[in-house]
């Protein structure tokens, strides 16, 4: 089947219930995308699918076919790097990182569609997003700075 990833149309040669994770990660080889807990649990997984953040170690390939997929790899735009990107950068977010594919991705959604979210706002967008290293403050301040970063507040 093909699969419209980070904006390319790609060949995937896997049986449709195969979890999109996989897919991206075995075949595609975009290894950006990590595997946690398997179960939709921590959100180290977390890709957009029509925009929309969804875990993709429970989405099947075949349920994807049709939508535009995008993973960490894809989240940059070809005039430089997507604001969450910049403040997760400027503010040191990441301790191991493990986790940030998935962060910056919940986070990318949320300024995307609301560039001057509130704590409780960024709370909602970012709960199932797992950090061991306990990282949330740093997370919290720099989804406040993407969204200044998206308003174009320097």
């Amino acid at each position: 089947m093909d699969l419209r990833i980070n904006g390319k149309l790609v060949a995937v040669e896997a049986q449709g219930e195969m979890p999109l994770l996989w897919a991206l990660r075995d075949i595609v080889g975009l290894t950006g995308t990590k595997f946690g807990c398997g179960i939709a649990q921590c959100g180290a997984c977390t890709v957009h699918v029509d925009g929309v953040p969804l875990r993709s170690c429970s989405v099947s390939v075949a349920s994807v076919a049709d939508k535009s997929i995008t993973t960490i790899e894809g989240l940059a735009a070809p005039t430089g790097d997507h604001p969450v990107q910049q403040a997760w950068a400027e503010l040191n977010v990441p301790q191991c990182g493990y986790c940030q594919a998935g962060q910056l991705m919940s986070a990318a959604a949320l300024i995307d569609r609301n560039s001057s979210p509130t704590d409780a706002d960024i709370d909602q967008a970012m709960q199932g997003n797992l950090c061991r290293c306990g990282t949330y403050v740093r997370i919290r301040q720099a989804v406040h700075r993407a969204g200044e970063l998206k308003r174009g507040v320097r």
